[in-house]
Parts: structure tokens; C-alpha cells; sequence
């Protein structure tokens, strides 16, 4: 229950209170002072809290924050209540892999993605998004690693230059500061691509790992190759975006990420569309998600993926194939669609990413925790990614349940963001925001064809 003591001042109610925020079987008591504000409490719910399904049927937040979890109604006097009619209230989605473009956050709360993590923008790109989520409750939140540190004409250049680049180990510390200074919140390195571009060598690598952590960073490596992921994996980083799919990770590689309790954020999403499967068609051919996709993003998810398949193209199956040994190892997994990279989009691409994680072998709720409680963990969101007293009422209500079939998420009825109900609609650009949309786009195909003439099996993610 909350209970809630009200102040008075000269007779009259001075409207504040203290809020005890107790979670039933939970997570204990939080004191806190703030201006009184209206409640919701769902009602007739199950309750996935971000790594089980509990006996809840009732949560009720007030001003931002959940404030009660209950088997019983947790309606109070006056409360807006919420009938789920059986339905499931699941954390706000995180979406552990994007890069950021005009409408990502608006698109990304369209689909419940309350949050999204950066993994390369420059830092105006950041500061403007940062500023939308600060002052915009319509909108996802924002975390960014800026930058990216590779070599000079490495991978991303094709897509964002003119930005700092390495050359040495030594320049690794002024490197990260320059990121902290420009707002980074974790720091992104590229190993090489597959040996077409310019990369890092492993001491510049090693030391920026160890600068990071130094300063209390995440780092986050791209890998695209069994041998980047050799690389990185020696360098001590946190996080590898990306599974390859050029070759087998073997038993004693997938041991030692499951040792060193390494991360994985597959982005099997934009792997399948690059290897030539069709992915964005099958979420443009959703109705659930195609219903407020709007007509500039349904053609995204088709246009620029397909193509002749080369001899030399990996077969998509060996991703998935990867990704099973590493969850077999105990290895963490988290959720992110890289949108967007050709055949995906903000926010309805996170949803493929959760049904194709659910197809290696793990279960949905494995793969719900990877877009929830995972991220939040790793990249030290402590205020989300559950359901719980205290955390952010950043909330999702699906009908149906995503524990037995995962493609539920996708049956959204109703979104919170830290506690703000949220009107699903699609993304409409203003010339502006379309005409930087449309070169986005174009630098993406640039770098495609550009990686497809040095060879067929190309990278086009980042």
C-alpha cells in the first residue's frame, strides 16, 4: 500500500505529502516528498516485473513513480483506474542499439520504447535529442555515446564524417575525455569490419577500455567478425554490439565472454535484412505494428535490403546459430534493432528483435528481461526496466500475455512514460526533419554499396 501523511500549513492542506512507497513482496520502502499529483492504478493485470511474472494484479503510480504492486486493488479514492481486462503491464521497453535521426524518439514511444541507447550520433545530434526527451513527455528518453572512437577512414566515416578519430594508444585518455566533455554517457569503439577499413589496432583498443573505466564508463565494442570479437574480448570491453555471422564462435571464445560476464547485443534485426532476409517485410505485414507505422517508415522497412545474394554471403542462420551458444553459456543478452539500418524502424523493430531472440532458444520472458531489467542493469538506468515501488512509471499495457507467445508485446493498448499516458501515433517529418531523413538514408546506401564493391558480404551496421 502507499500511505501518504498530508502537511498542513495555517489550516489548510499546503499541498505536499510524504509518499511511503511499499511494493507488496517487493522491494521495500522509499521516503520521499512531492507535489501531489493524480494516480493511476491498473486494475485486473498480470504483472511481468522486468524477470518474472508476479502475482500482481494491480499497480498504481503517482507523479512519475510507481508507488504500489498488489494482488488486490490498489485503487484509492479518485484514482484514474485502468481496466487490463487481463492483460499484461510489462516495463517501458529499452532499446539497447539505435542511432539517432529525426523522429527516433517520437517513433520509439510509439511502440513502447520509453528508452533508447545511442551507439553513435554527433554530439549536436545528442544535445538536441537529450533536450527533446528532457522537455517532452511524448518522446522517448535518451542515453548516447556520442562519438565513436575508430581510425582515421574507418567504419563509420562513410556514414558520419567529419568526426575525431585515433591513430595511437596515446591518445586514448584525451579521446574519452572529449566524449565525457561532449556528453557521452558510455563510450562505443569499432573493431575492424570485417579487414575492408581503416581500424584500431589492440593496444589503442586496450587503452581505451582502460581509460574508460577510469572514468567510470561502459564501453560498448562493434564487432562484425569472429576475429573482432577475439579482439575485443582481450581488451576487457563491457558490451559487444553485434553476433557475427562470418564463421562459428567457438566453444572456448563463447566461454571466455561468459566468463569475463561480457554482454551481447546481437541486433539480429538489421543481420537478417543484410544477409537477405526478409525481416522488415514481416514488420511491415504485421498489422499490429503496421497500424500506426505510417506510410514513410513502411517503406523503410523494405526499400534498400534487397539484393542479389553473393556466394560469399553468410548464411543468416549462423547469427542465430551464434547467439544459441552464447545463451547456452549463460551469457547476458540485450535487445536492440540498430534501427535505423536498412529494413528497420524505431521502436516496431524492437518487437522482431524479441520474437527473433525468442527463435535461439530462449524464453520470452529471457527475451523480455533483455529489453527491460537487462539494459537498465548494464548501462546503470537504476530508476527503470521494472515494475517496482520507486521505480519510473515508465509502464506498458498489452492485451494478452508475452510469456507464452512474444509477439504480445506487439498488442499494445496503452503506453506510460514516467507516468505520462501516451497518445500512439505515427511519426509525421516536417520537410526539415524529412529532407535529413532522406540523407541519412543516402549515406547509409553510399556506405552499402560502398562495402558491396570491396565485398559481397557487407556490413552496413553500426
Amino acid at each position: 500500500m502507499a500511505l501518504v501523511e498530508d502537511e498542513k500549513e495555517d489550516g489548510e492542506y499546503a499541498g505536499r505529502h510524504r509518499v511511503l512507497l511499499y511494493c507488496a513482496g517487493g522491494a521495500g520502502l522509499v521516503d520521499r516528498e512531492d507535489v501531489v499529483a493524480a494516480a493511476t492504478t491498473i486494475v485486473n493485470a498480470k504483472v511481468f516485473d522486468g524477470t518474472m511474472s508476479r502475482d500482481w494484479t494491480s499497480v498504481r503510480f503517482v507523479d512519475g513513480l510507481v508507488t504500489e504492486c498488489s494482488a488486490a486493488s490498489a485503487a484509492h479514492e479518485g484514482d484514474e483506474v485502468i481496466d487490463a481486462a487481463g492483460g499484461t503491464v510489462l516495463p517501458g521497453l529499452i532499446d539497447a542499439h539505435v542511432h539517432l535521426v529525426p523522429g527516433a524518439l517520437a517513433q520509439s514511444l510509439t511502440f513502447g520504447v520509453t528508452t533508447v541507447l545511442d551507439m553513435f550520433s554527433k554530439p549536436d545530434v545528442v544535445a538536441k535529442a537529450k533536450e527533446q526527451a528532457s522537455s517532452r513527455p511524448d518522446v522517448a528518453d535518451v542515453r548516447s555515446s556520442g562519438v565513436g572512437a575508430t581510425a582515421p577512414g574507418g567504419h563509420p566515416s562513410i556514414i558520419y564524417a567529419p568526426f575525431p578519430t585515433l591513430t595511437a594508444a596515446d591518445q586514448a585518455e584525451r579521446f574519452v575525455a572529449e566524449r565525457i566533455a561532449d556528453g557521452s554517457d558510455y563510450l562505443k569503439i569499432f573493431s575492424g569490419t570485417g579487414g575492408l577499413w581503416p581500424s584500431l589496432n589492440l593496444d589503442t583498443i586496450t587503452a581505451l577500455v582502460t581509460a574508460a573505466h577510469a572514468r567510470g564508463l561502459v564501453v560498448v565494442a562493434h564487432v562484425s567478425s569472429t576475429a573482432g570479437v577475439e579482439q575485443v574480448v582481450s581488451a576487457g570491453v563491457d558490451v559487444l554490439a553485434h553476433v557475427p555471422a562470418d564463421a562459428e564462435l567457438h566453444k572456448a571464445l563463447v566461454d571466455r565472454i561468459a566468463e569475463a560476464g561480457i554482454v551481447i547485443c546481437p541486433t539480429l534485426t538489421t543481420i537478417e535484412n543484410t544477409l537477405g532476409e526478409a525481416g522488415g517485410a514481416a514488420v511491415a505485414g504485421d498489422p499490429r505494428l503496421a497500424e500506426v507505422l505510417g506510410d514513410a517508415w513502411a517503406r523503410r522497412l523494405t526499400s534498400g535490403v534487397s539484393g542479389p545474394r553473393g556466394r560469399a554471403m553468410s548464411p543468416y542462420s549462423r547469427a542465430e546459430d551464434n547467439v544459441r551458444r552464447l545463451a547456452d553459456a549463460g551469457v547476458t543478452l540485450l535487445a536492440g534493432a540498430d534501427a535505423p539500418n536498412p529494413g528497420t524502424v524505431f521502436g516496431a523493430s524492437l518487437h522482431r528483435e524479441l520474437e527473433l531472440l525468442v527463435r535461439c532458444g530462449i524464453s520470452p520472458a529471457q527475451a523480455l528481461t533483455a529489453a527491460t531489467t537487462q539494459p537498465a542493469r548494464v548501462f546503470g538506468l537504476a530508476d527503470r526496466g521494472r515494475v517496482a515501488a520507486g521505480q519510473r512509471a515508465d509502464l506498458v499495457l498489452v492485451s494478452g500475455d508475452p510469456l507464452t507467445d512474444i509477439t504480445t508485446t506487439r498488442s499494445i493498448e496503452r503506453i506510460w512514460r514516467a507516468g505520462t499516458a501516451c497518445d500512439r501515433k505515427a511519426f509525421v517529418a516536417s520537410p526539415a526533419e524529412a529532407e535529413q531523413l532522406d540523407a541519412f538514408d543516402a549515406q547509409v546506401a553510399r556506405a552499402v554499396a560502398a562495402v558491396r564493391g570491396r565485398r559481397i558480404d557487407f556490413d552496413p551496421t553500426s
